[in-house]
């Protein structure tokens, strides 16, 4: 990926998950925001990934899955990779994110 934008710099989905702001998040996918819109690389559902997997790592807390339960949940493509090729499965294995690898899983085998 390329350099990390800054907060101005994303869309205003992007940004949402970006500051895991799941309310706003629905409200714009309510909205009529593509669910697989990309921006700086990313889709929204590898960028909430992202975010997740580099949260749980950075922090310590528990795992979260709201942002990548949403963005399945109004459409996201779960196969569709990242500009890089990365899927949101293998981001959500390199992280070691159990909870978001089974909820993909199950999102993949209804496909």
């Amino acid at each position: 990926m390329t350099d990390m934008p800054n907060d101005s710099t994303w869309t205003p989905a992007h940004r949402a998950v970006e500051g895991s702001d799941y309310e706003l998040l629905t409200f714009h996918l309510a909205s009529g925001t593509d669910p697989n819109e990309r921006c700086w690389g990313f889709t929204l559902l590898t960028h909430a990934l992202d975010v997740e997997g580099d949260g749980h790592l950075q922090t310590g807390q528990p795992w979260n899955t709201a942002a990548t339960a949403i963005l399945l949940a109004y459409g996201a493509d779960p196969l569709l990779p990242a500009d890089d090729g990365e899927t949101p499965l293998q981001l959500a294995e390199r992280y070691d994110h159990f909870m978001a690898q089974a909820l993909l899983k199950r999102f993949i085998a209804t496909r």
